[in-house]
């Protein structure tokens, strides 16, 4: 499955996130054999446990909510943070990455969906966001882009229509408040069911788990 699914992904130039969250690590080594190095976990504490039983290589990203007490915990090795969803949240990011003298990449995560359980920022929160004097300050986070999810349903017109809504999203504040900005290239969105409507909608970054595992 994995080469069959980035030999499509290729051409597009997407990015494959294998999403490895409950799935045991030798299932996840077999992965990483084949060639795979970016996986995407949901749970700092599983993502915790795991990481010292994997190849150091691995390209970690946080795809799941981040609640601000754990940042401490990833910031050290995480290479992107998907779910990047408040200002505080912003501000910690930059505060940990800063104690490791490093510069985090995260994307900034979007409610695109219809179910109110999703979390994520409007467009008009982003923009407040983005024009904050907080936001100004900050030289150790990168914002490097877009994330959501769409709603779990079989309407695929409707899946696409709220990817259609990321992406615009992604070509305003690009052009708004990141024109000159090359790290600002990513619409993380598509999973199993809904990647493929995803990438013709213009994702880069695509968080398929159950599609990649399934025996």
């Amino acid at each position: 499955m994995l080469s069959t699914l980035l030999s499509q992904l290729a051409p597009r130039h997407v990015t494959l996130v294998a999403v490895s969250k409950t799935q045991p690590v030798g299932r996840i080594q077999e992965l990483y054999d084949q060639g795979q190095r970016i996986f995407g976990e949901n749970r700092v504490q599983e993502l915790l446990e795991k990481k010292p039983l994997l190849p150091a290589d691995i390209e970690w990203h946080l795809i799941g909510h981040l609640q601000t007490n754990k940042v401490k915990q990833v910031a050290p090795f995480v290479r992107m943070i998907h779910s990047v969803d408040s200002l505080r949240l912003l501000q910690e990011i930059d505060q940990q990455a800063g104690k490791q003298g490093s510069i985090l990449d995260g994307l900034l995560q979007f409610h695109i969906a219809q179910e109110e359980t999703k979390y994520g920022l409007d467009e008009t929160e982003a923009r407040a966001l983005l024009t904050s004097a907080d936001f100004g300050q900050m030289r150790h986070i990168r914002i490097c882009g877009v994330m959501g999810m769409a709603s779990f349903s079989d309407d695929m017109a409707l899946v696409r229509s709220e990817f259609r809504t990321l992406r615009g999203i992604f070509q305003r504040l690009q052009s708004d408040f990141f024109a000159d900005a090359s790290h600002f290239r990513h619409i993380s969105m598509g999973m199993s069911g809904d990647w493929r409507i995803a990438v013709e909608e213009g994702s880069t970054m695509v968080r398929i788990g159950s599609a990649l595992f399934a025996r």
